[in-house]
């Protein structure tokens, strides 16, 4: 029998996902309709709150139409990423379907997202192919962590995202090595705080990445990363994610 959180049981779960995510048709995780499309049917597919206008850098949601200007936090601080993808606003249902998959392994609730981000950057580097990365990042998730949940959801959607764009992805080019609080609940000073110094680089990364990730919230995270990586040798870092927060 193997462990609970042993290797076994961890690929184990990694083989899982691949297979619930590579599938079509199906019930919709929402609204039980059976002509599910990755997991949604079109009706709450088209429910769903798209980041239509947001920060042409950091992606945050905007209260206005705008396609070309910078949010506040990024004129004041420019960021060390180059831009932001993040399809959804982190707001019903999005959020839910985030959580449940995140915190309980619903892991249904993430097809229809993954997909989607997937079908997005292969569309956005179809028009601007010199913005391709070389490789796909996982954001490392700490050892101890990813034992008690038993899979990192940024290398499920790395994995996905890579078989959509045909860009090779890794876990292994970034290792966190020290465990911090969790950041639910932190502000902005606090989170940047909680992660400094923590992301070791282990080998010099090509020029240009991309970090995958579930959610950016205040973008600490992907600032912490991206300054890692740059220091590492990176040249430019985008950062592209299921979903971004309000502010």
């Amino acid at each position: 029998m193997p462990k609970v959180n042993g290797k076994e049981r961890i690929h184990t779960s990694l083989r899982g996902i691949r297979n619930l995510l590579s599938a079509d048709g199906g019930q919709c995780v929402a609204c039980l309709a059976p002509d599910a499309r990755f997991g949604l049917c079109d009706p709450c597919r088209h429910d769903l709150p798209v980041n239509h206008w947001h920060c042409r850098c950091c992606a945050l949601p905007l209260a206005f139409a705008a396609e070309d200007t910078l949010c506040g936090q990024c004129l004041q601080a420019p960021p060390p990423f180059s831009r932001v993808i993040a399809p959804w606003r982190y707001r019903f249902p999005v959020d839910g379907m985030i959580q449940r998959y995140k915190y309980n392994g619903q892991r249904a609730f993430a097809r229809p997202l993954i997909h989607d981000l997937a079908e997005r950057v292969a569309n956005n580097l179809e028009a601007a192919p010199d913005q391709r990365p070389d490789l796909l990042v996982a954001s490392p998730m700490h050892p101890a962590r990813l034992r008690r949940r038993g899979f990192n959801q940024a290398a499920d959607i790395a994995e996905q995202v890579s078989k959509h764009a045909g860009i090779p992805w890794t876990t292994r080019l970034v290792t966190r090595n020290r465990r911090t609080r969790p950041q639910r609940g932190l502000d902005r000073e606090q989170r940047l705080a909680n992660l400094r110094g923590i992301f070791q680089v282990n080998a010099t990364p090509p020029p240009r990445l991309a970090i995958i990730d579930d959610v950016v919230t205040t973008g600490a995270t992907a600032r912490s990363l991206t300054e890692a990586l740059i220091k590492a040798g990176a040249e430019d870092v985008q950062v592209w994610a299921l979903a971004r927060t309000p502010g």
